[in-house]
């Protein structure tokens, strides 16, 4: 009987060691949900994710007024006495925007950030960066652009230090890897170059989002991978609807379903500057667009942390629908985007 016994607490140890091994397999350590040998690193540990009032201390800075372009045009307008015109650019003007980065000169990059900076210090809110130089860029297309390639890493480095210690959110190239969808010769490069940048940008007390592209556009497991091999466990997260038009719930529904396959609890942001009138049938410089609500960080009850104006409204997609180059001030544009703003 002993020794039935003893084999009994031999056969039920076993047992025990066979569960915990097992559990060890399936949850730890943490491998962004893939199994062991996929190609995103499984010894590194998930960031510890801010609260939306963590994310964005005293809310949403505004910008100043030698970078605010609605802000410029809109003075503009009353110096030439259209008060009327002025009156309509300053619905935009008046709003919280992300400043973009797009000038590859490291000292001109750095002035506009301390400028941006100090107002929203002297203002006690968070400004909203928005890293927009990475080589090859927009896949050549209408936004194309950006550094050289062994000139993207110093120059992200470079802003980085202008930053440090400002708690700003940085928003790391929109398209940067939505793209690799349709753009095949960014696949092998482009992944390993962000979270290289990822990792320049962690330590310095800034809060990051990644590129989550949006719905409709790479199937989210796909996603996911190309998230976690970027760097999002990092991060805080991802942003979604950057310079497009999704309707905020249809986005959060996205972005939470990305969420979940990334794994790890990532948070995320949504671009709601010009989809007040949902999606209009193309990206580029769609009529009957409308600014979308004001924006604002949330109460911070799910892993939705702000909506933000990331696009400036008002900017030409490209020239697509009779609008000017990519990034430039379209007025017609601009007042219609007023005119069919979201009013409730």
């Amino acid at each position: 009987t002993g020794g039935l016994r003893q084999w009994g607490w031999i056969a039920a140890a076993a047992v025990v060691v066979a569960a915990v091994v097992t559990t060890l397999v399936v949850v730890g350590p943490w491998n962004g949900g893939q199994p062991d040998g996929a190609r995103t690193p499984s010894a590194r540990s998930v960031a510890e994710r801010k609260s939306a009032a963590e994310a964005f201390p005293g809310g949403l800075a505004r910008q100043p007024t030698a970078v605010n372009q609605a802000g410029l045009r809109e003075r503009q307008a009353r110096a030439d006495g259209d008060t009327q015109t002025a009156e309509q650019i300053a619905v935009i003007a008046d709003q919280p925007i992300a400043t973009w980065l797009t000038n590859t000169s490291r000292s001109e990059t750095r002035s506009t950030i301390r400028s941006v900076v100090a107002t929203a210090k002297e203002r006690g809110g968070t400004p909203v960066f928005v890293l927009y130089s990475i080589p090859d860029r927009d896949c050549g297309s209408y936004s194309k652009g950006g550094t050289e390639d062994d000139a993207y890493l110093p120059w992200v480095r470079s802003a980085v230090r202008a930053m440090a210690g400002s708690h700003a959110v940085v928003l790391v190239e929109p398209d940067s890897i939505a793209q690799i969808q349709n753009c095949e010769r960014l696949r092998d490069e482009r992944l390993p170059l962000l979270r290289k940048a990822v990792d320049a940008l962690t330590g310095h007390g800034l809060t990051v989002y990644l590129d989550g592209g949006n719905e409709n556009r790479v199937p989210t497991a796909t996603m996911a991978d190309w998230l976690r091999q970027a760097g999002i466990d990092e991060v805080q997260g991802f942003f979604t609807n950057v310079s497009n038009f999704y309707r905020v719930d249809q986005e959060r529904a996205y972005a939470d379903e990305l969420a979940d396959a990334v794994g790890g609890d990532p948070h995320f942001v949504i671009d709601v500057s010009r989809n007040g009138q949902g999606w209009r049938g193309t990206w580029c410089n769609p009529e009957g667009a409308g600014l979308g609500q004001e924006p604002h960080v949330t109460g911070g009850s799910t892993r939705l942390d702000a909506l933000l104006w990331v696009k400036t409204p008002g900017l030409s997609d490209g020239t697509c629908n009779g609008g000017p180059a990519a990034g430039q001030w379209w007025e017609s544009y601009a007042l219609a985007l007023v005119e069919h703003r979201k009013r409730d």
